[in-house]
């Protein structure tokens, strides 16, 4: 076993010089060379940017202002009352007990998506057992039935469980998903060498030391892109947690729903809180903006 860790070195170099050859195949069929991006390239970007930042800024528009803003017409400046709408929010919901809930179920998804994608990933591209295929493809047809389908006896699986009001709830008929298992089938079919994985079997190792010290390192791109959108789709759902939550125990797109009362929205309220429980989100992706960018780019030279 002595020779593993030179194994998992090797594993990303191996990959490395891969691209680096696909790249230079690019380059020697003259694809994109010498080419820079022009006005038009920018000026789509720059209206996709625009397009992708108006909600959000528009809902801070709304959340400054007071309410009867709307009735006023189209506000194109920000107004002074956002931190007095941000203490509406704070004082009619469990705001911090709801980001608090949010950030367990979502970290844990996210987590668990990850490793149990990983390993289905690594299982259907790699080796080699009877009906993987089938299985594979049984796995991707779940994709195409709607969620909605199995609300009804999910929740009476979790009542008899006695889970429902508790966030094990939500974060159970997560922990893994087809989307999440196809990803990464998919990426370590080319990412990882299979080279790779005969040496470390000649050298005496296991498939799971097979799996840790290569195929997870070689995922890792892949598993940060995975872990990011099950992040964002976990933090944004609203549907199951609003019919498994008890509004005591919320998660946070299940408290703003409180904020709109039967008879009257004060909708700057509404979209103040909307702004804050997306700040962490944006925190996220700056965070995590380097390895969303290598990510994208390691995908797109595979391709």
């Amino acid at each position: 076993m002595s020779s593993i860790p030179m194994i998992e070195q090797t594993a990303g170099k191996g990959a490395a010089r891969a691209a680096a050859r696909r790249g230079g195949g690019n380059r020697r069929s003259g694809f994109g060379a010498g080419r820079r991006p022009g006005f038009p390239t920018y000026g789509f970007l720059g209206a996709v940017l625009l397009a992708s930042i108006f909600p959000l800024y528009w809902s801070f528009l709304v959340g400054s202002h007071d309410n009867t803003v709307l009735s006023r017409g189209i506000p194109l400046l920000p107004g002074g009352n956002f931190l007095a709408n941000a203490a509406k929010v704070f004082d009619s919901i469990p705001f911090w007990k709801a980001m608090g809930n949010s950030l367990i179920v979502s970290g844990v998804t996210a987590a668990s998506v990850v490793v149990f994608s990983t390993l289905a990933g690594f299982a259907f591209a790699k080796l080699r057992f009877r009906g993987g295929r089938a299985l594979l493809v049984f796995v991707i047809a779940t994709m195409a039935v709607p969620t909605q389908l199995g609300v009804v006896p999910l929740f009476i699986v979790m009542s008899k469980l006695g889970w429902t009001g508790s966030l094990w709830a939500v974060i159970i008929p997560g922990l893994v998903t087809a989307f999440g298992v196809f990803w990464m089938t998919q990426y370590l079919r080319d990412a990882l060498p299979d080279e790779l994985i005969e040496a470390a079997r000649m050298d005496g190792a296991s498939t799971i030391q097979t799996f840790l010290h290569i195929g997870f390192p070689a995922a890792r791109p892949a598993a940060a892109m995975l872990a990011l959108f099950t992040f964002v789709a976990t933090w944004t759902n609203f549907f199951w947690p609003f019919i498994v939550l008890d509004p005591s125990n919320p998660t946070l797109p299940v408290a703003l729903q409180l904020l709109q009362a039967a008879h009257f929205v004060d909708y700057s309220v509404v979209l103040a809180g909307a702004v804050l429980a997306t700040v962490p989100l944006l925190l996220l992706f700056i965070a995590a903006g380097r390895q969303l960018v290598s990510g994208i780019m390691q995908g797109a030279v595979k391709g």
